[in-house]
């Protein structure tokens, strides 16, 4: 049977056989109705969920580049790249100062849309692309309300039914804001098992601080080779903080020089694939487009 747009489901779900979720029917304000959902996943027993392979979870993570220069999009946060509400595309620092440095109101480097002048336009229009089940959008506004940003009330079970349901939804940067919720009890009671598992998604699905975390995790177990196996992985996705920690496990015995070599080659790589002449030119501009 073929499965429309809104049915699709993740490889990470496939391996899990989850069930598709029928597509949602509102776009409430807040879009926070998802008790139902919450509730099963707070209720997720662990033995009963298939535990994923070191395949899977040790393979080379997915990339994401750029909608415009086409070039590997940054990791650093939050100015190396910018969420664009009008249509709902991730684009680089440096594609979004070219557009910014012509003058004038600034503009959305994608669609052109003017940017929003107020937070309440750009709410209205966070809160649309939420309508369209944008992943980003319901990730965005859980943080807000996890955080208590923008005007939005610190809320952190309001957070977590949002971050679950981009996490459901295939986004991997949510599926770690809901390992942490687990780890901290925000919204939700502490479960560490719960935690690993969603950041194990995470990491799966290319999120470098999911996977940092799992190798920390690892190696206060101490499972050195798997904590070793994690943090190369995160620095070749661009987690600077676990190439600090290789160059650590070096100098106290536990990775090689070769293993320290190998990452410092790993993030070379990296930052030879996020770097362009319009990107230094925008971190040169301003802090607000530093991208690494």
């Amino acid at each position: 049977m073929k499965l429309d747009k809104f049915q699709r489901r993740c490889k990470v779900c496939t391996a899990n056989n989850r069930e598709v979720q029928p597509p949602h029917q509102q776009a409430n304000s807040d879009a926070t109705d998802n008790d139902g959902l919450v509730k099963s996943v707070d209720s997720m027993c662990m033995e009963d969920v298939e535990k994923i392979s070191d395949e899977e979870l040790f393979k080379q993570p997915p990339t994401e580049d750029c909608p415009i220069c086409f070039l590997r999009m940054p990791k650093l946060n939050p100015t190396g790249s910018k969420y664009q509400t009008c249509c709902g595309k991730m684009i680089c620092s440096g594609c979004i100062h070219a557009v910014a440095k012509m003058g004038g109101h600034p503009l959305c480097s994608f669609c052109r849309t003017p940017n929003p002048k107020t937070n309440e336009v750009a709410d209205t229009r966070e809160k649309k692309r939420m309508g369209l089940d944008d992943p980003i959008a319901i990730r965005n506004l859980g943080v807000y309300h996890r955080e208590g940003l923008f005007g939005f009330s610190q809320d952190y079970e309001k957070a977590f039914k949002l971050l679950v349901r981009a996490s459901e939804l295939g986004f991997a940067e949510a599926s770690c804001c809901v390992g942490f919720a687990y780890e901290k009890g925000q919204g939700v009671e502490v479960d560490k098992k719960k935690a690993q598992h969603y950041w194990e998604i995470a990491a799966i699905g290319g999120d470098e601080v999911a996977r940092n975390n799992l190798g920390t995790h690892e190696f206060r177990a101490g499972n050195i080779e798997r904590a070793l196996k994690h943090y190369m992985l995160a620095v070749g996705s661009g987690q600077a903080t676990s190439l600090d920690t290789v160059k650590d496990m070096y100098e106290y015995g536990h990775a090689t020089k070769e293993d320290y070599t190998k990452a410092l080659r790993s993030y070379q790589v990296y930052l030879g694939e996020i770097k362009s002449p319009q990107r230094d030119e925008a971190a040169a501009f301003s802090d607000e487009y530093r991208y690494y």
